[in-house]
């Protein structure tokens, strides 16, 4: 018989979580653990995935531990990776969600703006990505999932930096997902649409927001917290084992039109 719905079991994984502390970053990581990986959880603020780690942990059963580190930083990258690995004896799974977005009209945003949004979303990918790889390589069940965004494949006006850093997400994926095959190490991407997090709630209920939402997307609304899990979990587990290179929208048809 085939193995069917016990290919998406991740009982003795470890997933590593940039952003993991809220957001998408922490719903991915409470999915991962309800499949039965134990989760890192990295934040700038360590008190905060502290705390989520130890929701997940009481929640879930499984381990799980929270780290500070700013992506940014390729030391605190390092020592972060190694950090887990240390506390929980290996590293399979990498998930690069830590993530900013500064909007406006490009003639309203300074070069010192633009560059910062680039420098998370892209170079702390980068770093993580090449931090992790040794102990993925080792596993033997590396995979790397990438956020990128509905907005790595559409324009929107007012979004030049997201979405150039979204962009280079989709494309620095695909790059590693041919460099990283002959290692059998997984590389995918998510490109979320507009999901009801911290970033978006200072638009969510504006009436331009509403307005947006309803004519963007098939679906006409935004998206729940726990809509990301499944993509997660799948890309995450051994059901995965011939997927790489991909990019897949979850943002209720917006890049459909």
């Amino acid at each position: 018989m085939l193995p069917g719905i016990q290919l998406f079991n991740l009982t003795g994984r470890v997933a590593l979580v940039t952003g993991g502390s809220k957001g998408l970053g922490l719903a991915m990581a409470a999915g991962l653990a309800s499949a039965g990986a134990d989760v890192v959880l990295v934040s700038r603020h360590g008190d905060e995935a502290g705390a989520a780690a130890a929701d997940i942990a009481k929640q879930f059963g499984r381990r799980a531990i929270g780290l500070a580190a700013d992506v940014t930083n390729p030391a605190q990258v390092e020592a972060v990776v190694a950090a887990a690995k240390r506390e929980l004896s290996r590293l399979d799974i990498l998930v690069n969600s830590a993530g900013i977005n500064i909007r406006g009209p490009i003639g309203e945003l300074t070069p010192e703006q633009f560059q910062q949004v680039m420098t998370v979303n892209v170079t702390g990918t980068w770093l993580a990505c090449r931090a992790a790889l040794p102990h993925l390589r080792e596993s033997g069940h590396g995979r790397i999932i990438n956020l990128a965004s509905a907005l790595g494949l559409v324009g929107l006006a007012n979004r030049t930096p997201y979405t150039s850093s979204k962009g280079a997400v989709v494309q620095m994926t695909r790059a590693l997902a041919l460099e990283l095959a002959p290692q059998s190490i997984m590389v995918n991407a998510i490109c979320p649409g507009p999901f009801l997090t911290e970033m978006n709630l200072p638009i969510a209920n504006t009436e331009e927001g509403q307005k947006f939402i309803v004519g963007a997307t098939a679906l006409k609304r935004w998206a729940k917290l726990e809509e990301i899990q499944g993509i997660a979990i799948y890309l995450a587990s051994p059901a995965a084992s011939y997927t790489t290179g991909g990019i897949f929208a979850v943002d209720g048809g917006w890049s459909a039109q």
